[in-house]
């Protein structure tokens, strides 16, 4: 199957409604441009809140899920038939997460990705604003097949990209922040596609963009295909839709389906103590 993707590589100003505006409009874009899944950088639709420590409790700045932005997208995948990948600051239950909703081509909403590792560093002070999430739902059934999702951080620890490829994963969508700068120049673009690499699916990391109160984000969203290849690549510095064309028959053809996932010998790796996390 040739499934199309689009990334929406797009600015955050301090109006969530005109933010939440330019999205719709980039996905009604996308989709009449032929894009079957269309995804978003990490927190979209709203500034970067965790560029400065919390001073307060941040949930006021947060909304549910399902809410008024999973209505909007709901709506829009179902009149277009189109799979969608969100991320927003969710509030549920007395907590607050950065979660990836996750909208299936006939307006289902199939389920929430919670970020799972919370990064504490000048720039993202995270921990004030994000609970780490539980484990639960990583890799999606869509119209478009099996959609997983490793949200900014996440993508850092081999043993959740290697976790999804077990989970079945075909397209590995990535919400990022990332910022410009911000680490040595092409590793994180270096680990990505390794990752699509040795696990054998396409790897689509979507990025913020633009100058914020403290962060300038960086841009240069890009997709991976199952040979660690880049086959699309945004601008850095400027808003952009990225489509790029996935043939999912690659994926049974790659290393990591014919060797490396059928080799893994996970008895012998008791002693490194992975499963206990040691």
């Amino acid at each position: 199957m040739n499934v199309r993707l689009a990334l929406v590589q797009q600015h955050s100003g301090p109006s969530v409604r005109e933010n939440i505006e330019r999205g719709a409009a980039a996905f009604v874009r996308a989709a009449r441009k032929g894009a079957k899944l269309v995804a978003f950088a990490e927190l979209a639709f709203s500034p970067f809140h965790p560029q400065r420590p919390a001073r307060k409790d941040p949930s006021s700045k947060a909304e549910p899920v399902p809410g008024p932005t999973t209505d909007l997208f709901r709506r829009l995948a179902a009149e277009h038939g189109v799979v969608a990948v969100l991320n927003l600051f969710e509030r549920r239950g007395g907590r607050t997460y950065d979660s990836s909703p996750v909208i299936d081509a006939d307006g289902r909403l199939l389920g929430v990705t919670r970020m799972m590792h919370i990064m504490e560093s000048p720039g993202f002070y995270e921990r004030g604003y994000y609970h780490p999430g539980r484990p639960g739902k990583f890799v999606y059934r869509t119209a478009v097949g099996k959609v997983g999702v490793a949200i900014c951080y996440d993508r850092h620890f081999p043993e959740y990209m290697r976790g999804l490829a077990l989970l079945g994963a075909e397209i590995v969508i990535i919400p990022q922040a990332g910022a410009a700068g911000e680490w040595t120049e092409g590793i994180f673009e270096a680990e990505v596609r390794v990752a699509a690499f040795q696990n054998g699916y396409f790897a689509a990391l979507v990025n913020r963009v633009g100058r914020e109160s403290v962060l300038r984000f960086a841009g240069g969203s890009f997709v991976s295909d199952p040979d660690g290849g880049v086959i699309a690549r945004a601008p850095e510095g400027r808003d952009a839709l990225l489509l790029a064309d996935c043939d999912t028959a690659r994926i049974d053809r790659s290393a990591a389906r014919r060797h490396f996932l059928a080799d893994r010998r996970p008895a012998a790796y008791a002693p490194f103590n992975l499963v206990r996390g040691k």
